[in-house]
C-alpha cells in the first residue's frame, strides 16, 4: 500500500507545519496541497477513506466492566 502510506505521511507532515506555523503559512499550505493530492491519488488507484483513517476504538466503545 505504497500509495496509503504516502498520503498518510503527507498528511502528518502537513499537519505538523499547519500546527508549528500556522495554517496560512505558505509552507503549510504547500503541504497541505501536496497531502491532498496523495490522498486523491490513493482514492483514485481504489483505495477508500477509511484505508487512510482506520476507525479508532473510543473510550466509550470499550465494554464496560461489572
Amino acid at each position: 500500500m505504497p500509495l496509503i502510506d504516502a498520503a498518510r505521511a503527507a498528511q502528518h507532515r502537513a499537519a505538523r507545519a499547519a500546527l508549528a506555523v500556522g495554517p496560512a503559512h505558505p509552507l503549510a499550505r504547500l503541504l497541505l496541497a501536496a497531502a491532498a493530492l496523495a490522498a486523491a491519488a490513493a482514492w483514485d488507484a481504489g483505495h477508500r477513506v477509511t484505508d487512510l483513517h482506520p476507525a479508532r476504538r473510543h473510550h466509550h466503545e470499550r465494554r464496560a466492566r461489572a
